[in-house]
């Protein structure tokens, strides 16, 4: 199966700090990715680097084919983003969000938001600022979504949710992507999540990937060459084994 994403060693410093450093993977065009790894680790500057957000100081990326600071323009309008906080206007509205973004993709899919937005109970006259950190992430969601994007980036959107409706959100998600084939990377630190929804897994350490495959080829990875937390390998075992 051809790439959809493609990083061959990416370096990003800011100021005299190190981010990442030789950082090397690819994505399938379809299924479920996820990437974990500890706080500060980077994990958000490279969703921002794939979106042409950021520059890398060093190293390659190139997403659907285009690299993401040339082409960044045209990238957007296939690439939807939801980051781990809101990142428009506190006043606005489910609603007014939709139709402000409506006319700025042009596969924008007005059914698919419609029935999303029922399906999971968004309060569309609400102002963001007045909405549960749930609400607002299945808010930005249906947004991503409704965008008919090839490749999602998600930032840690399923966390603060209670575990009903994080199943719930969860299983509806894993059907819209799967049934339309879009490609997923998603950075959470909840591996209760990451078990649930993963195909293959991207650790990131010490501002590298230090393994990736599926899960059961990252709990085999050997820690010494890897470097990778048993701590962490302990816990993903554990919630795989508890969403079987």
């Amino acid at each position: 199966m051809s790439a959809i994403v493609t990083v061959e060693r990416v370096a990003k410093r800011f100021g005299k700090t190190r981010v990442l450093e030789d950082v090397s993977f690819t994505l399938p065009a379809k299924g479920v990715s996820v990437l974990l790894g500890a706080n500060g680790e980077g994990k958000s500057t490279l969703l921002r680097l794939l979106l042409g957000l950021l520059k890398a100081d060093a190293g390659e990326l190139r997403v659907l084919g285009l690299d993401p600071i040339r082409d960044g323009r045209a990238l957007r309008t296939q690439v939807a983003y939801v980051p781990d906080q809101p990142d428009n206007p506190a006043w606005m509205t489910p609603r007014e969000l939709f139709r402000f973004l409506e006319p700025q993709y042009p596969a924008w899919d007005k059914e698919r938001v419609a029935r999303l937005s029922q399906t999971w109970d968004i309060p569309l006259e609400r102002k963001f600022k007045q909405l549960s950190r749930g609400q607002s992430a299945r808010a930005l969601l249906v947004a991503a979504l409704g965008q008919s994007p090839r490749l999602l980036l998600l930032d840690e959107c399923f966390a603060g949710l209670d575990p009903l409706a994080r199943r719930d959100l969860l299983g509806g998600f894993l059907s819209e992507t799967a049934e339309r084939e879009i490609a997923t990377l998603l950075v959470t630190h909840d591996l209760d999540v990451a078990a649930r929804v993963a195909e293959r897994v991207l650790v990131l350490s010490d501002g590298r990937i230090r393994t990736q495959g599926s899960v059961a080829e990252v709990l085999q990875a050997d820690e010494e060459s890897t470097r990778v937390s048993s701590k962490l390998l302990g816990l993903l075992q554990r919630a795989q084994e508890a969403a079987a």
